[in-house]
């Protein structure tokens, strides 16, 4: 344990603990549920069923409305700095008229996996990827993973894959 300064009144290890981060984290993991869960009920429910393309042309117009004035907000005069960049190379509006493309398919393509298999499994999916983009950065840009950090993604592995085991028994008993 590392010594104590007098000037610092917390314990070392509660140096890298912030309640805000913590909370702001816990907030996202559950808003980000609660978005799967509402998307499976409303593409796989009789009374309210709906397809891929109707639920994205419906919740597309909403995340503008919060993410725009939010964007507005926090980024500084980004409307203006993008209008300079597009003047100084017009390939940052092919850019992002690329970019705009790609996250339409991947909102697609999670309503596709959610109405074909369960909220559950998307969410386990995102974890995988999230595990699989950490091991490619470290192997491609060699990016420090501490020790904390590897403990985690080691713990998002082992759920992955206790999931899918428990997902095989559940497919074998039916």
């Amino acid at each position: 344990m590392l010594p104590k300064s007098p000037s610092d009144p917390m314990p070392p290890v509660f140096r890298f603990f912030h309640l805000f981060g913590f909370i702001m984290c816990v907030g996202a993991t559950a808003a980000r549920a609660l978005k799967t869960v509402v998307q499976g009920i409303l593409l796989s429910s009789e009374g309210e069923k709906l397809n891929s393309m109707n639920l994205l042309l419906y919740m597309a117009p909403i995340a503008v409305v919060v993410l725009l004035p939010a964007t507005l907000y926090i980024e500084e005069n980004v409307v203006g700095i993008t209008i300079a960049l597009a003047r100084q190379d017009f390939g940052i509006v092919w850019l992002l008229l690329f970019n705009s493309t790609l996250a339409y398919f991947v909102n697609l393509t999670n309503f596709l996996v959610t109405k074909h298999t369960s909220a559950l499994t998307l969410q386990v999916l995102g974890n995988a990827k999230g595990a699989v983009a950490v091991v490619v950065s470290i192997l491609i840009f060699r990016n420090p993973v501490s020790v904390t950090g590897m403990a985690g993604y080691t713990l998002t592995v082992i759920g992955v894959i206790l999931y899918s085991e428990a997902k095989k028994r559940s497919n074998n008993s039916k």
